[in-house]
């Protein structure tokens, strides 16, 4: 039976608060986020302002090398839980697919590609000299100087390199990242425990483990601590500023929204839900340099800018084991003779931009561990088949 069908739903197929990111009721969930989590909308502009024309390619002859031998484009598909994927080839759609009840106007949500979506509204604040990436967090939101953030600037929390004492494991039952997701109102609240909210769980990181500036720490209260520095230093909720700075002058089609806590605070991080074709479009925004929407010398600092000896002595080398790479402004850059520009969101969820070959591939995923090597270099082979078959 699939699963929230039946009226109501039996107990083996409900999706709840406390399964939503377990397969395989996050094939349901990632997709149905608003149903579960308060959220704030991020409006469209008029639909049909920024037509997307299509110049559709069969694919499917395509040949993904994996590690058991060679499949066909349909079977990668299939293998790394693919809910929708839209290929982008000199500004034309030129594939497009969904599965799991998902289509061209639906929204997955992002995880952690949302921050790559913040990382874009901080450099147009950069821009506009709302907010000075030089300047110490605890300038814009002072609630924090007694904590880990103390010292730390902006330009740390936008390079994941704060030295906070946060141990990200998505398979943890206890500890403080069960926490943020309560937090956050991602977990179920514990019967007895006082309510929570994410500005009040930052007051709780005290502890530090290095040098801010040092080593790429990959801390996701990171970005939500951003999130409400951009909404303090704007004076406007992220999700208008979102909608106001990027989302209507893209060009989207469809509105977007974001997570809440019960205090109304954004889940920056992680919370994003969005269309594949808008996601796509946020990738096309990038390959063409900003368009006047974020700024070029922002864009070109993505690319050019990030520290490869910081990402080399960080946490993340596991996952792509022997690449030369840097991570600026919560956007990762694979180094190479056609460099890719990319983000990362755990369950499969990405965004791919070779700025060299005009390609652009959005991926939304419902897989079943949060983070896997194995799943991750399978999503680089057929990304990797895409960019050889197009260019």
């Amino acid at each position: 039976m699939p699963l929230m069908r039946e009226f109501p739903a039996s107990a083996a197929n409900q999706v709840t608060l406390a399964n939503w990111r377990t397969a395989p009721f996050n094939q349901w969930s990632f997709h149905h986020v608003r149903e579960l989590i308060p959220t704030a909308d991020i409006p469209a502009g008029a639909p049909g302002t920024h037509p997307w024309p299509a110049a559709p390619v069969d694919l499917s002859g395509i040949t993904v090398d994996g590690s058991a031998g060679p499949c066909s484009f349909d079977q990668w598909q299939a293998d790394t839980a693919t809910d929708g994927l839209v290929v982008v080839h000199k500004g034309r759609i030129v594939h497009e697919s969904y599965a799991n009840g998902m289509g061209p106007g639906t929204p997955h949500i992002l995880m952690s590609v949302s921050k790559s979506m913040l990382g874009l509204v901080a450099g147009i604040l950069a821009g506009r000299r709302v907010i000075d990436t030089a300047r110490a967090v605890t300038d814009y939101v002072p609630e924090v100087r007694d904590t880990a953030f103390r010292g730390a600037t902006i330009r740390d929390l936008l390079d994941m390199r704060v030295s906070v004492a946060f141990d990200e494991d998505y398979l943890a039952t206890s500890g403080p990242i069960i926490a943020y997701r309560r937090a956050q109102g991602w977990n179920p609240a514990v019967p007895g425990d006082p309510p929570s909210d994410l500005r009040s769980f930052f007051t709780t990181l005290v502890a530090t483990d290095g040098r801010h500036g040092d080593r790429f720490h990959y801390v996701s209260p990171c970005t939500d601590l951003l999130g409400w520095v951009i909404e303090r230093a704007a004076g406007r909720r992220y999700a208008d500023l979102m909608s106001e700075l990027l989302w209507q002058p893209m060009g989207a089609e469809t509105n977007a929204y974001i997570t809440v806590d019960r205090l109304g605070a954004p889940r920056a991080a992680g919370g994003q839900c969005t269309t594949t074709r808008d996601l796509a479009r946020v990738g096309q925004l990038v390959l063409d340099g900003g368009r006047g929407i974020v700024p070029a010398d922002w864009i070109e600092d993505i690319w050019s800018n990030g520290d490869a000896d910081a990402w080399a002595t960080g946490s993340f080398t596991e996952y792509y084991p022997g690449r030369r790479m840097h991570y600026r402004s919560k956007w990762y850059v694979e180094h190479g003779d056609t460099p890719l520009l990319f983000c990362l969101g755990v369950f499969g969820q990405n965004l791919f931009v070779d700025r060299q070959n005009e390609i652009v591939v959005a991926k939304f995923s419902s897989q079943a561990p949060p983070l896997d090597t194995g799943l991750i270099e399978a999503t680089a082979r057929g990304v990797a088949a895409i960019r050889r078959a197009l260019s």
